[in-house]
């Protein structure tokens, strides 16, 4: 915890195995939990990764909460969390069963992550694989787990490369269940090179205008791609993300609301303050007392 109470977010650094494939690891529930204490991490703590992790429960109920939205997941469930979201787990790793596929943003090919859009979160959680799309989605993890521990069958590049077209498999199934993404459309490139600039320039960019003329878009082109992406136009697209990285913040760091308003771009804590007040329906402040009030203790 920080001085004043709030449940400091880990930053959760990539775990490589020595010896084992770099850039994936493959555990199950408790791997996860021992892999964690054994680096000394609070396993039930609000943790931040800067690698992605497919969570897929076998049998049991997991609740886990990502960025402040609280999901329960049961058998046949997945959460796929991005780099630089918040996790959390919010019932006991070990009363349920299920496979953690961990893997850094390198590890596929461009070619992979582009169809995939590894970068660009799903519209809905948990992910739960149903009809023709169940069985080949638990196969390919299945057989993921099973060459991932097959380390001495093969020489290291070899394995390497059978356990990255596995992964692409599976990551490729996930991110194409039916109705969670849109197709390959040329409104859907302008939204994802949108995204992508949203989330390397936030905290100093808060106008649709200024993004439009870096990508070389209209207003409206990014507004008409934006809401059939999300359902939302592009300038709520960007308050929503100053929203959350605010959130987390004010929730997990000891910053001032003044600070926080600072690190995010903004000219003054009354600007601030005003803005997170109109988005979020509450005032920083009052924001932060209840979200911690809330909390429940740390285990």
């Amino acid at each position: 915890m920080s001085r004043s109470g709030h449940l400091a977010i880990t930053e959760v650094r990539f775990p490589a195995t020595p010896g084992g494939p770099p850039g994936v690891e493959v555990v199950d529930f408790a791997g996860l939990v021992a892999a964690a204490r054994g680096r000394g991490e609070d396993e039930y703590g609000p943790r931040r990764p800067v690698f992605h992790q497919l969570i897929a429960v076998r049998s049991g109920v997991l609740l886990c909460s990502v960025d402040f939205a609280e999901y329960v997941v049961e058998e046949g469930g997945w959460v796929w969390v991005r780099p630089g979201q918040v996790l959390q787990f919010r019932s006991d790793l070990t009363a349920a069963e299920g496979t953690v596929v961990l893997f850094q943003p390198s590890f596929l090919s461009t070619a992979t992550a582009d169809i995939a859009r590894v970068d660009q979160r799903p519209r809905r959680l948990p992910l739960v694989p149903t009809g023709t799309a169940r069985g080949p989605v638990r196969h390919t993890l299945e057989m993921l787990e099973s060459e991932y521990r097959r380390l001495a069958d093969l020489p290291l590049e070899v394995h390497v490369e059978v356990v990255r077209h596995l992964l692409s498999i599976l990551v490729l199934r996930l991110s194409h269940l039916p109705g969670d993404q849109p197709g390959p459309t040329a409104a859907g490139t302008a939204f994802r090179r949108f995204q992508q600039a949203v989330e390397r320039d936030f905290t100093r960019s808060h106008h649709v205008a200024d993004y439009a003329a870096a990508l070389g878009y209209s207003v409206r082109t990014l507004t008409r791609a934006t809401r059939a992406a999300v359902g939302c136009g592009a300038k709520r697209f960007i308050d929503d993300r100053i929203v959350l990285e605010a959130k987390r913040l004010l929730l997990h760091t000891d910053l001032s609301a003044t600070a926080v308003g600072e690190r995010l771009g903004f000219p003054g804590a009354t600007v601030f303050s005003r803005f997170f007040r109109e988005r979020a329906g509450e005032t920083p402040a009052a924001f932060r007392l209840r979200a911690t009030g809330a909390r429940p203790s740390s285990r």
